[in-house]
This record gives C-alpha cells, sequence and structure tokens, in this order.
C-alpha cells in the first residue's frame, strides 16, 4: 500500500519505521522544528530525524488545515494516511482523501483515555492493563471506530517512559496486521461506547506538583507516571525537588501532610493523606537524578520540614 504518515515524537518511530518496512511511505509528516534549550537551536523532530534516515520525504506544515497542504497530499494519491501521536486536529477534507481512509494509532484502549497522555494517565490512575487501538480517524479527538486493539499488562513499578517505549513497539507491530486485514477487507469498525470514555489532558509542568495530601499510592503513581519527563516534583526549602522513585510505606504516622518524618540512607519518609511515602531517588536543580542515600551524604534534609513549602 501507498502510504503518508503523520507523527512528531519518539512514540511515533517504530510505527513509521515498520509501515516503511512493510509499505511505500511517500511523505512524513510533523511539526515544525522548535527551538531547545539556551540556544535556543531548531530541534528536528524524532520522526524527521527517522523518515530522513529513511530517505523519505517530509513536510512540516505550521497548519494541516490549509488549502494548500491537503491539496499537496492528494498528489501523493495515497492508499492510506496512518497518524501516531502527530499533535494536531486533522480536518474531514484531509482525513477523506486516501482509498482506505485514514488510520491512528493509539496508545490506550479505548474508548478509555482519549487525549494526549494515555499513557501517563493509566499508570496515574492505578490501571493494570493498556494497549494499543488501532482506530479510523474523525474529526473529534480520538472518537473514530476502533479496528483493531492489542492488550499488555503494565508492570508494577513500570515507568511512564517504559511503558511508552513498549507501546510504541506494540503500536507498530499492531498496524502491519491491521493493514493487511483492512486490504483483505477482513477488519470490521466498531463504534466506541461513548458513555464509557475517559479523558487524558495534556500533561505540562504543572501535573507533575505533588500533592501530599493524596495517599501514598497516587502519589507513587504519579511519580512512576511522570519518569523520566517532565517529572514529579515537589519543594525543599523553596528549591525544586524533583523526585523519580519511591515506595509506600502503610504504616500510619503522626504528623502534618508532606512533614518529613525520617531521613536515612533508605530515603525520606514523608507523611501523606493515607500511609507515608519513602522518597528514594530524587534530583536538585543542576545535580544529576540520584539515590536519597547518596545525595545525604554531601546535603543535609532535615526532619520535620514541611514538602512543598
Amino acid at each position: 500500500m501507498k502510504a503518508v504518515f503523520f507523527g512528531t515524537p519518539d512514540f511515533a518511530v517504530p510505527v513509521l519505521k515498520a509501515l516503511a518496512e512493510n509499505h511505500e511511505v511517500k511523505a512524513a509528516v510533523t511539526q515544525p522544528d522548535k527551538p531547545k534549550n539556551r540556544g535556543k537551536k531548531l530541534i528536528p523532530t524524532p520522526v524527521k530525524q527517522a523518515a530522513e534516515s529513511l530517505n523519505i520525504e517530509v513536510l512540516q506544515p505550521v497548519s494541516a488545515k490549509t488549502d494548500e497542504f491537503i491539496d499537496k497530499l492528494k498528489e501523493y494519491n495515497a492508499d492510506v494516511f496512518v497518524v501516531a501521536a502527530y499533535g494536531q486536529i486533522l480536518p474531514k477534507a484531509l482525513l477523506e482523501i486516501p482509498k482506505y481512509g485514514s488510520i491512528n494509532v493509539h496508545g490506550s484502549l479505548l474508548p478509555k483515555y482519549r487525549g494526549a497522555a494515555p499513557v501517563q494517565q493509566a499508570i496515574m490512575d492505578g490501571e493494570k492493563t493498556t494497549g494499543i487501538t488501532i482506530m479510523y480517524m474523525a474529526e473529534r479527538l480520538d472518537a473514530g471506530d476502533m479496528l483493531l486493539k492489542a492488550e499488555t499488562p503494565i508492570g508494577e513499578d513500570e515507568t511512564g517512559g517504559e511503558l511508552e517505549e513498549r507501546l510504541s513497539i506494540l503500536g507498530a507491530e499492531t498496524l502491519i496486521k491491521a493493514l493487511k486485514l483492512l486490504e483483505e477487507g477482513k477488519l470490521v469498525p466498531e463504534k466506541q461506547d461513548e458513555e464509557k470514555h475517559t479523558y487524558a489532558h495534556k500533561i505540562t509542568k504543572e501535573t507533575g506538583l505533588i500533592d501530599f495530601s493524596k495517599s501514598a499510592m497516587e502519589i507513587k503513581n504519579l511519580i512512576i507516571a511522570l519518569n523520566p519527563s517532565p517529572a514529579a516534583y515537589t519543594f525543599y526549602n523553596g528549591e525544586k525537588l524533583k523526585v523519580f522513585k519511591s515506595e509506600v510505606v502503610s504504616d500510619e504516622t503522626e504528623g502534618a501532610l508532606g512533614e518529613i518524618i525520617s531521613v536515612d540512607k533508605k530515603g525520606i519518609l514523608v507523611k501523606t493523606g493515607k500511609g507515608s511515602l519513602l522518597i528514594k531517588e530524587i534530583q536538585t536543580p543542576g545535580s544529576k537524578i540520584m539515590p536519597v542515600s547518596a545525595y545525604i551524604l554531601g546535603h543535609k534534609i532535615e526532619k520535620g520540614k514541611i514538602l512543598g513549602e
């Protein structure tokens, strides 16, 4: 099949590579390069880098809704458009161009977790399983008919980064199966149950702020979900403290919410709304991620202080 691919972040790269190995990719559409770090140097998206390494033409429209861009896509005479975390809402006029329509590789078992951050939200909510849904694109976000699903368990301490990497590979495999069945006319579209849909909002830096009135398990899930980026965080003596690893301690302890109960080589034990949380791996501004046992060798963390202040 002749395909045009739409995608931007690392999640989309294995999908593009699998598509290129099995079909003819006429072009890869990705977001414009963005300035990064202090030098504000323009950095190409992961999909752009992958496409160029595969000698695939790259398109980077500021908007995918212009008549000029839509006319450009028609020139490829593609059989299918494949989308994986592209980052823009695509108009109906674009979605209807290819013979077999436009399909999306989504990182959840729809109708659960429509939206921008399904992988992280599933972990934050304490889900035990997640997966991939191959679906037709629709003008409403992730609301199209479902074509094929693949389920996978979520590891007990599997981070958002680790799960996203696994799902990207599963998504690539599931896409290739779906395209074969689609071409053979063996896929039966299934409508989503609108009463069961949930939404996974875009992750922002504010998402990572730890609320110690929540249970230790909820906080741990947040920490795992946002590892490695953008990372959950709190404040100690007004300084930002990123947290990458923790453990739930079920024992109830006396103290205020966010109060440091004890500090030793095991970690920083903190009072939460339910149970206590043992913070085991941290990062302060300008330093590397390190175990608390290493950090306290050169820095003092005081018992009785309230995290978040």
